[in-house]
């Protein structure tokens, strides 16, 4: 397992930080370079050094998340409310990636006990994984659900891809469900989005049924 995470983590790292080195030596080289040319190795250059950005604070968030060594800022949050920030704030990856969402959650607030910042992050983690993952031009579901001193989010995509593996093994830390690596992402977002759940007192779990996939979070409510 620790080599296959070295094998994964160095390849994410060396990726962008190849394409940084090449592009700074093309421009290096190059004395009359046009404006335009500049303009686009540029634009290469910053997509590549926010990917390299992305994957370096997501390892060391999943380091701090694994290892417990992370302060938590417990309060009473309305689940409902911040999901529908979480929402708003991913519509336009969700729009770009033509999905169609059908919410279901209550009107009246839900509270739990939660860690604003790191709970919105586990939903952020989940939408962005539903972004990039999902057929395009199908349905999306998410329902919150009270089970008595338990509330239940779900959200539910169909897969771009075929789901023939165990729940449990997408979890592993730098797993990539399309396991060709070829998407933007670290692989680390499900991971610490189950970490992070632990953590703060809940559950996480993954459900797979045929091209369905279903994301379960399970939080105390507060009454």
């Amino acid at each position: 397992m620790k080599s296959e995470l070295i094998t994964n983590v160095s390849h994410d790292l060396k990726t962008p930080l190849t394409s940084i080195i090449n592009y700074v030596e093309l421009i290096k080289k190059e004395e009359n370079i046009s404006p335009e040319y500049l303009k686009d190795y540029v634009n290469v250059l910053d997509s590549k050094s926010k990917r390299l950005k992305i994957l370096i604070e997501d390892l060391f968030e999943a380091s701090k998340v694994s290892s417990g060594n992370i302060e938590l800022n417990m309060e009473k949050i309305d689940l409902t409310q911040l999901l529908r920030q979480s929402i708003g704030e991913m519509e336009e990856k969700l729009s770009e990636a033509y999905l169609d969402l059908k919410i279901n959650i209550p009107e009246a607030k839900t509270y739990v006990r939660a860690d604003g910042r790191r709970l919105y992050r586990v939903l952020e983690n989940l939408l962005i994984n539903i972004s990039k993952y999902s057929l395009p031009n199908t349905r999306v579901y998410i329902d919150i659900i009270e089970e008595d001193d338990k509330v239940k989010l779900t959200m539910k995509n169909i897969s771009s891809y075929e789901l023939n593996f165990d729940p449990e093994e997408i979890m592993e830390r730098f797993k990539r469900a399309d396991d060709s690596r070829n998407t933007e992402g670290s692989g680390l977002g499900l991971a610490i989005a189950r970490d992070l759940v632990n953590l703060q007192g809940g559950t996480f779990s993954i459900d797979i049924d045929g091209d369905l996939f279903k994301s379960i979070v399970e939080l105390d409510i507060i009454r």
